[in-house]
């Protein structure tokens, strides 16, 4: 029986917790709090928790991070002292850190002790947790630059009903992962301003050409961005209820503040912070990326999400 630890007591943490713990793994969920961990425990789980990270990380085979993007090189920080060569480093985070614009599996490798980072796995794709932990089938893909290490992990996490298939293009799978996000706030704020299907099919087109473009220039495979942890992600994000960050931009169309919405959220939309990283490293890499900085000018810059409709003339063109 496999030792799971997962760090993170987040929709997607617990959504992992019950995959792992249904097909019999010994699960350890990582909680901040000892409050957390107690009211995790009394309800009917097939994992238990503790915020006692020497405790959750204890002779564990897997540890999976599933935080918020943001927070990932802190709790790296906490757990990288009972880290063992032993464990298989999972990467479930969908972001870009703002400050220096890495990816999560370059945070993590920055904190922990260099034998360990050839032991690091990304996990990304159409995962809305809610619709996994419901027991609706779900695929992703799990990449590792070991592809030897990628189908170890895909043997551990793979349930019937949650199918993985592997890569070695990590940073294609992360970046897939991460820059949908933005184009679903842009999805959303159409769809609040009710601008129709058409609008958004031409804007989610317009923006993925820029993110595959940013991803090959970022060293992915095109390809990647095509698969499961591309299009497959981009789809479900753009147009799933469930959505976070299309949730975020619907509410911003509908004229609500960007910090009401946050916080009116239990759970972070990883697309405010990772547009502000994208824009960055387009900017760095002298890439034309107007739909993106339409994103970031409305997040970050006080432009109305009506610019979308205002732009949109200007947008087709600079896609032809």
């Amino acid at each position: 029986m496999p030792k799971v630890t997962i760090i993170g007591n987040t929709s997607w943490g617990n959504t992992l917790g019950i995959l792992l713990g249904g097909k019999g793994a010994a699960v350890k969920l990582w909680t901040r709090s000892e409050a957390e961990a107690k009211e995790l425990n009394q309800g009917r789980r097939s994992y238990s928790s503790t915020s006692h990270v020497g405790e959750a990380l204890n002779e564990a085979d897997v540890v999976i991070w599933a935080v918020p993007s943001q927070k990932l090189r802190e709790n790296a920080s906490q757990a990288k002292n009972y880290l063992t060569n032993s464990m298989l480093l999972v990467s479930a985070a969908k972001g870009l850190e703002v400050d220096s614009d890495k990816r999560m599996s370059q945070v993590l490798a920055e904190e922990i002790a260099s034998s360990l980072r050839g032991q690091i796995c990304v996990l990304s794709g159409p995962n809305l947790a809610r619709e996994i932990a419901q027991g609706l089938p779900a695929a992703s893909v799990i990449a590792a630059q070991d592809i030897a290490l990628a189908e170890r992990a895909r043997e551990l996490m793979e349930s019937p009903k949650f199918l993985l298939s592997t890569s070695d293009d990590v940073i294609g799978v992360e970046l897939g992962g991460a820059l949908k996000n933005i184009i679903a706030l842009g999805a959303g704020m159409i769809d609040g301003l009710g601008l129709g299907d058409n609008a958004k099919g031409a804007f989610i087109a317009w923006g993925w050409s820029e993110v595959v473009s940013l991803g090959v220039t970022l060293g992915a495979k095109a390809g990647t961005f095509y698969g499961l942890a591309g299009l497959g992600d981009l789809i479900a994000t753009c147009s799933s209820t469930l959505s976070r960050n299309h949730y975020v931009g619907y509410e911003l169309a509908k004229g609500r503040s960007s910090s009401e919405i946050s916080a009116s959220m239990p759970n972070v939309a990883e697309g405010v912070a990772t547009t502000a990283a994208a824009h960055q490293l387009a900017k760095n890499h002298g890439l034309k990326s107007p739909v993106i900085n339409l994103i970031y000018g409305i997040l970050f810059e006080g432009l109305p999400p009506s610019r979308a409709l205002i732009d949109f003339k200007e947008l087709a063109a600079s896609h032809h």
